[in-house]
């Protein structure tokens, strides 16, 4: 009689402590539940809001910078003056060749600084270093950069499209070293192995088996950066400045979209306005086409 009364109690004290944990999972599952649902519809009303400013800006992008290039021999004519028509001509010619020179300069010494850090860095106090100053490099204001060509090159000269590619070079360095330096890293360290096993040096296995193995995401970090310089205005208003004339010379003034752009949104002639619709549009075109490449590219798994 005894046990059974005292084992009664214990049932009972179990099954109501049971049922108290049970409510009380339920409780931290709906309570969660209702986070995860207040977080979605914030991120949804967040992205909503950003795609509804970007779709209007394209929208109007592609209204005005269409009708100006159906209008407007853009590719034909150079820059006009004030209430005559004309086109774009001088400043695409001079975008490509600054962005292009840029490029030249910059690429091969990010490639080569990324693969150092890499490769052969190896904790030492110049990698270190290395790394610290490329990330002030990578964030600093292009500003910064195109005035500290503007007292290099310029000030005791003349504005030149030399300075402005030597500008878009110191921009497009630090994005090139970081993106080297992270896609070798993924390289799986087998494959080092395995070449240095085989009795290969140093310098070939950086140059036949890491790079090829990330040849795919070397080329999308160089796209980027392109992608990055092609539209950048402020390095160039202190360096390149602008040019109404044709020329191949960069070793004066020089035409390009983003300075022609900035001059001709302000001005208050009608016909300049539509022109910088068109160059905006056109920029806005090569940085996506960039962009595109960039991905096709780093699909490639070979």
């Amino acid at each position: 009689m005894t046990t059974s009364s005292s084992s009664k109690p214990m049932t009972m004290n179990s099954t109501s402590s049971v049922s108290f944990e049970q409510r009380m999972n339920k409780s931290l599952y709906s309570r969660r539940k209702m986070f995860n649902v207040l977080g979605l519809i914030f991120a949804m009303c967040a992205m909503a809001f950003g795609l509804f400013w970007l779709g209007w800006i394209l929208f109007d992008l592609l209204r005005k910078g269409m009708e100006a290039m159906i209008t407007m021999p853009i590719f034909t004519v150079d820059t006009p003056p004030p209430n005559t028509i004309g086109g774009l001509r001088n400043a695409i010619v001079g975008s490509f060749m600054i962005a292009g020179t840029g490029l030249v300069i910059g690429a091969p010494v990010g490639l080569l600084a990324g693969i150092y850090l890499a490769e052969f860095s190896q904790g030492s106090w110049l990698g270190k270093a290395t790394r610290f100053i490329n990330d002030i490099l990578l964030s600093a204001p292009s500003i910064v950069i195109g005035l500290f060509i503007f007292s290099l090159m310029v000030s005791n000269r003349s504005f030149s499209g030399w300075a402005g590619a030597v500008a878009l070079s110191l921009i497009i360095i630090p994005v090139v070293v970081r993106s080297t330096e992270t896609m070798l890293n993924l390289v799986p360290n087998q494959l080092r192995e395995a070449s240095y096993a085989l009795g290969a040096p140093k310098w070939k296995v950086v140059t036949s088996v890491t790079m090829q193995a990330a040849k795919s995401g070397l080329i999308t970090g160089i796209l980027l950066g392109f992608a990055r310089i092609t539209g950048e205005t402020a390095p160039l208003l202190f360096t390149a400045l602008n040019n109404r004339f044709f020329s191949w010379d960069m070793s004066s003034a020089m035409a390009n979209l983003p300075m022609t752009i900035y001059q001709f949104a302000a001005a208050p002639d009608d016909t300049q306005n539509m022109l910088a619709w068109a160059g905006a549009l056109i920029v806005t075109f090569s940085v996506l086409a960039l962009n595109i490449i960039a991905r096709i590219v780093g699909r490639d798994k070979k």
